[in-house]
């Protein structure tokens, strides 16, 4: 637990406050509920995820898992950098394939096409591209960089 602290500390000697303070929690909380709500679903149907992202389940078990236990860490502001780093692998993971796919990093927008967008499967929407993987890296990184703020499990248990 002292290296864990040891850590923290010396990522974040000073934990933000005031209305910027406000804002990294808000920010966080968002952020970590999204990933509760995109985990959940993947662990609900792991299999089905696994199969269609050709991953072996126990890497989207891992993964599902970290979005869910991540997003809490998020919310919370607890453990944070390990928080965000635990989720911030599967979305580099998801870029590298989506990179590979040769995805656009933004889909032309729906009505440019004409017509909703039809996936494989028959499914509507916005065509697929590198949009949701790319801008959630950049809020994992920004909230590592910035840590939790003083409004944080982290602050309290280190102040």
């Amino acid at each position: 637990m002292e290296t864990i602290s040891a850590l923290l500390s010396g990522l974040y000697p000073d934990f933000i406050e005031g209305p910027q303070g406000y804002m990294l929690l808000a920010f966080r909380a968002v952020v970590g509920y999204l990933f509760i709500l995109h985990g959940l679903p993947k662990i609900k149907n792991l299999k089905t995820w696994s199969a269609a992202l050709g991953a072996p389940l126990p890497l989207c078990f891992l993964s599902a898992g970290f979005m869910i236990a991540g997003g809490v860490g998020l919310i919370l502001g607890l453990l944070t950098p390990f928080s965000s780093l635990s989720i911030l692998v599967s979305m580099i993971y998801a870029l590298v394939l989506e990179i590979i796919d040769g995805l656009p990093v933004v889909a032309p927008d729906p009505y440019e096409l004409g017509e909703f967008y039809s996936g494989p499967n028959g499914d509507k929407g916005e065509p697929p591209s590198m949009e949701k993987a790319l801008i959630f890296s950049v809020m994992l990184v920004l909230i590592i960089m910035f840590g939790p703020g003083a409004y944080s499990l982290d602050a309290l248990l280190l102040g």
